[in-house]
C-alpha cells in the first residue's frame, strides 16, 4: 500500500481512511517546516516569561496558578498521565489509528508548537503499528482528552498498547520496535491530548459508511417498488429538477440506474396514479439523508485541517493565543442532524413493509405459488414484526446527544459538545437502519416469490434479488441465520470503526459465509 504524504496542505478524508487500512505515513518538507516554526514561537514565548495555558500555567480551574521553571517540562508529562481516565471497552485499532492520524495532521497545521520529535513519534508508531489501547468512554467532546492521553502516554513509554497482536506496556511495544520513547518538551503534553482525534477520526469513518448505507437504501425501495408494482414518476428527472437539492437529484438518478429495464417503467404498468408518501417522497428523504451527509463530511473535512490547539501558536503573529477551537461544535451538530435525517429514511422502510406485507397476503389469497410446486422459505413474512420492534430504536437515536453534557471542574468547563456520543450514536443509527432494509429485501423478496409469473426487474434490483437468494442459500434456514448473510452480502458497511449492531444479530455470524457486494 503506498504511503501518505501529509504536506501543509489539507488531508483528504480518503487519505484519513488510508491510513486506518494501513497505509504507511511520511511527513513532507513543509509540513516539518511548519511544526518547526510552531516550534520556535513557543520557545520564544517561555523566554519571554508571559503565562501560557498548560505550559507555565496549571490546566482547568488551574490556569491562573504560575509554574516554577522547575515544574515546566513535569507540567506535560502530569498532563499525560492525568487525564487518561476512562472505563468501557477499548477503542477499535481502526479508530486508534484514525485518532492518531488526525492529530499528526493536525500539528502539521501549525497550531500546536509541538515538537518534531512529538510528530516523528506518532508517524513511526502508525508506521510500526503500534496501537494504544484507550477506553471508550471518556470524552465529553471539548477536546478528548481521555482518548488522547491514552495515545501520548504509550509515545512516552507508558501507557499500554497492541503491538503484533500482544498486549504490552507502552515502553516494551516502541523497544520491539525500535522507536525512542519521546521526551516531552513544554507544550508537548497538551498538544498531544489537547485534540479532537477521536471524533473526528469516528466521523470520517462513519461518514464512508453513511454514504454506503444511502445508496443500499435506494436499492431496497427500489425492489419494493417492483414487488407492489408502483409508480415511477417520482423518479422522473424533471420532478428532481423542480426542486434541485442536490441530494434529491442524486436518489432520483441512482434509481433510475437501479430500476432500468424494470416493467415498472412501461408507461402502462402502474395500477395508480400516485402511491403511498412512503413510496412517493423516496427522492426527497433519501435526497435529505445525502444531502446532511454531505454537510457532516464538510463538518469532518473542516475539523480535520483546521488548527482546534488551545493555547493556538499563530506563526505569522508570533503569538500564542487561548481559544476554543478544541469545540467541535458544528461537526457535533451535524451528526445530530444526521441521525435524524436516518431516522426518517428508516421510517419509510418501515412503512413500506406494512404495503409489502398486503402485496403478500392478496397474493396469497390469490392461490399462492403455482400447482405442484412448493412454497419458497418466507424470511421476510418472519421478519416483519422484528422490524416494527426495531423501528423505535431507530427514532431514539435520533434525540440530540449534544444539549446534555453537565458543567464540570468548578463550572469553568461549563459547556460540551458530547461530539463523541453524537458520532457514536450515528453509527448505531446506521447500523439499525442496514437492519431495517435487509428486512424490507426479504419481504420484497417474498412478495415476488408468490406472483405466478415474475415480472421484469431492473438491472440493479435484479442483481439484488439475486445477491439475496445465494445469501439464503448459503445458510442454515432460520430467520436470524438469513437476515445476517443477507446483511453481510448486500448491505453491510460496518466499516473499518468496528461494528456497532446490537449483540442480537451477532448470533448468526459462524452459520453463513458470504462475501460483499456493491450495487
Amino acid at each position: 500500500m503506498s504511503a501518505v504524504t501529509i504536506t501543509a496542505a489539507p488531508m483528504s478524508v480518503d487519505e484519513l481512511l488510508a491510513v486506518v487500512d494501513g497505509a504507511t505515513v511520511e511527513l513532507a518538507p513543509d509540513a516539518l517546516a511548519t511544526i518547526e516554526a510552531s516550534r520556535a514561537v513557543v520557545s520564544r514565548a517561555l523566554a519571554s516569561g508571559k503565562p501560557i495555558y498548560g505550559v507555565s500555567t496549571h490546566v482547568g480551574h488551574g490556569k491562573d496558578v504560575r509554574l516554577t521553571q522547575d515544574e515546566l517540562r513535569g507540567q506535560q508529562e502530569f498532563l499525560v498521565m492525568t487525564h487518561s481516565g476512562g472505563f468501557g471497552p477499548p477503542l477499535p485499532t481502526a479508530l486508534v489509528r484514525a485518532a492518531i492520524a488526525v492529530r499528526l495532521n493536525g500539528i502539521a497545521r501549525g497550531g500546536s508548537g509541538a515538537s518534531p520529535a512529538a510528530a516523528n513519534v506518532l508517524v513511526a508508531m502508525l508506521n510500526a503499528g503500534i496501537h494504544p489501547i484507550v477506553a471508550s468512554v471518556t470524552s465529553v467532546g471539548a477536546a478528548d482528552l481521555g482518548p488522547m492521553a491514552g495515545i501520548a502516554q504509550v509515545a512516552i513509554g507508558r501507557g499500554t498498547a497492541d503491538y503484533g497482536g500482544q498486549t504490552l506496556t507502552g515502553g516494551e511495544a516502541l523497544h520491539r520496535a525500535g522507536i525512542a520513547p519521546l521526551v516531552l518538551e513544554p507544550k508537548d503534553g497538551i498538544a498531544l491530548i489537547s485534540a479532537n482525534g477521536v471524533s473526528i477520526g469516528h466521523a470520517a469513518l462513519v461518514i464512508a459508511r453513511a454514504a454506503e448505507v444511502a445508496a443500499a437504501a435506494d436499492v431496497s425501495a427500489a425492489l419494493s417498488m417492483e414487488a407492489t408494482h408502483a409508480n415511477t414518476s417520482i423518479i422522473l428527472a424533471v420532478v428532481a429538477a423542480a426542486k434541485p437539492f442536490p441530494g434529491q437529484i442524486e436518489a432520483a438518478a441512482h434509481l433510475r440506474d437501479i430500476l432500468a429495464g424494470s416493467h415498472l417503467l412501461d408507461s402502462s404498468a402502474a395500477p395508480s396514479v400516485q402511491d403511498a408518501l412512503s413510496f412517493r417522497v423516496v427522492p426527497q428523504v433519501h435526497g435529505a439523508l445525502r444531502d446532511y451527509i454531505a454537510y457532516a463530511r464538510r463538518a469532518v473535512e473542516v475539523e480535520l485541517n483546521s488548527a482546534s490547539d488551545n493555547p493556538l501558536v499563530s506563526v505569522p503573529d508570533q503569538a500564542i493565543v487561548s481559544n476554543g477551537n478544541f469545540h467541535p461544535m458544528v461537526l457535533a451538530i451535524a451528526f445530530d442532524a444526521l441521525r435524524v435525517a436516518i431516522a426518517h429514511v428508516g421510517q419509510l422502510s418501515e412503512r413500506r413493509m406494512s404495503h409489502l406485507w398486503d402485496a403478500f397476503f392478496t397474493l396469497m389469497s390469490g392461490g399462492g405459488p403455482p400447482p405442484n410446486e412448493s412454497p419458497p422459505p418466507l424470511f421476510g413474512v418472519q421478519l416483519r414484526y422484528p422490524a416494527a420492534a426495531l423501528f423505535p430504536e431507530l427514532k431514539q437515536l435520533a434525540a440530540p446527544a449534544t444539549l446534555d453534557t453537565p458543567s464540570v471542574d468548578m463550572g469553568v468547563e461549563d459547556h460540551g459538545t458530547s461530539a463523541p456520543l453524537s458520532v457514536r450514536k450515528t453509527e448505531e443509527a446506521l447500523g439499525l437502519l442496514d437492519d431495517l432494509l435487509v428486512i424490507e429485501l426479504l419481504l420484497a423478496r417474498d412478495v415476488l416469490s408468490m406472483m405466478l409469473a415474475r415480472p421484469a426487474l431492473g438491472s440493479g434490483t435484479a442483481h439484488a434479488l439475486q445477491a439475496v437468494e445465494e445469501a439464503i442459500a448459503s445458510c442454515e434456514p432460520s430467520p436470524a441465520a438469513v437476515h445476517q448473510a443477507v446483511r453481510a452480502t448486500t448491505l453491510d458497511r460496518s466499516g473499518r470503526a468496528g461494528d456497532a449492531r446490537p449483540v442480537r444479530d451477532r448470533a448468526a455470524t459462524t452459520t453463513c459465509s458470504s462475501g460483499r457486494r456493491t450495487y
